[in-house]
């Protein structure tokens, strides 16, 4: 007997599957890890390998032998999870904190909600954020971008962000700091400047964001309303006081803002489902970015910024929703 099979509408086709649409985002995420490498040397090369292979096996033996179900590897997702995390931290980092921040993302911020489509929070920037609390040290050792042969052990190079930091808090002014540190927005666009993997060219990243965008994988709301919100209240702030606040170009630029605002604000699991929440959650994001930057504990902000929005993304997709098809509309 034939079974009619009965589902409700859209009922819409595509080729484009997990496994296909996380590669897009490795693929893109490919141009800023090669110049990682080609600052930062050997270490790039070890972190990222010793995340993305603790990220795959963690998944695949807590499906295996925990969840006691069949093994979705090879969706990409872990991989993708490493190569984040590993982007987030510092290449000098110890290969047993890379581990750690792999256990807590897969273990902690993806498995225990359920695996993809289930987690609440960014996995990888769980498994950062939870890093930089508990070794703080360790993940503020930022090694200087000597090239390929770089040594790992290299005395510490603070990040722009940390530098302008310590100068306020000496007395300086934004323009004195910018010029004693030879600080340039060049810099800033192809590399030379100390960080993790994710900070090192901002125009491989935005050259990314070109082929996600070219390929639909993303909408451009959530990273243009990151950047909004970011120009908006770090333009006001620089307007009022230019000698203690960096202009919103610098925000842009420097730090994890664009890793963050292209790369993981929009994981399709974390964010909004439609165009009018995906802007309020963005334009969050970079109020709170500047917000903790400025007035903050850290110099970065971004990490904290999506995890916390990451939280208000039910009540978003809850109460921001699209007219429904045939909805009377009143008018005058």
């Amino acid at each position: 007997m034939n079974k009619l099979v009965i589902s409700p509408a859209p009922h819409a086709h595509s080729k484009d599957n997990t496994q296909r649409l996380m590669l897009d985002v490795i693929i893109a995420l490919m141009p800023a890890y090669l110049m990682s490498v080609y600052f930062f040397g050997l270490g790039a090369l070890t972190t990222a390998a010793v995340a993305v292979v603790s990220c795959v096996l963690l998944e695949y033996g807590i499906q295996r032998w925990l969840m006691k179900k069949k093994s979705t590897v090879t969706d990409l997702s872990a991989v993708l999870t490493g190569l984040l995390l590993a982007m987030n931290l510092p290449s000098s980092i110890p290969w047993w904190i890379v581990v750690i921040g792999a256990v807590v993302a897969i273990g902690v911020a993806k498995m225990s909600f359920g695996g993809l489509g289930y987690n609440l929070f960014n996995p990888a920037l769980v498994g950062r954020v939870f890093l930089l609390i508990s070794f703080p040290v360790q993940m503020t050792h930022w090694p200087p971008p000597t090239g390929w042969a770089a040594n790992v052990d290299a005395v510490s190079g603070a990040t722009p962000l940390a530098i302008i930091r310590e100068g306020l808090a000496k007395g300086e002014s934004i323009q004195q700091i910018m010029s004693i540190h030879d600080m340039s927005y060049w810099h800033m666009l192809f590399g030379e400047m100390g960080g993790s993997a994710g900070e090192v060219s901002a125009m491989a990243l935005l050259l990314g964001f070109a082929y996600l965008l070219f390929r639909r994988v993303i909408r451009p709301h959530i990273p243009l309303a990151i950047f909004a919100g970011i120009l908006v209240l770090g333009g006001i702030l620089w307007l009022a006081d230019p000698k203690h606040y960096v202009d919103p170009l610098f925000h842009l630029l420097t730090g994890g803002v664009l890793l963050g605002a292209i790369y993981m604000a929009t994981d399709y699991v974390t964010s909004p489902m439609n165009p009018r929440g995906m802007i309020i959650y963005g334009v969050g994001i970079g109020l709170i970015t500047v917000l903790i930057r400025e007035f903050g504990a850290y110099p970065e902000g971004i990490s904290f910024a999506i995890l916390m929005m990451n939280a208000l993304v039910p009540l978003l997709n809850k109460y921001i929703k699209p007219k429904r098809y045939g909805e009377e509309v009143k008018h005058g």
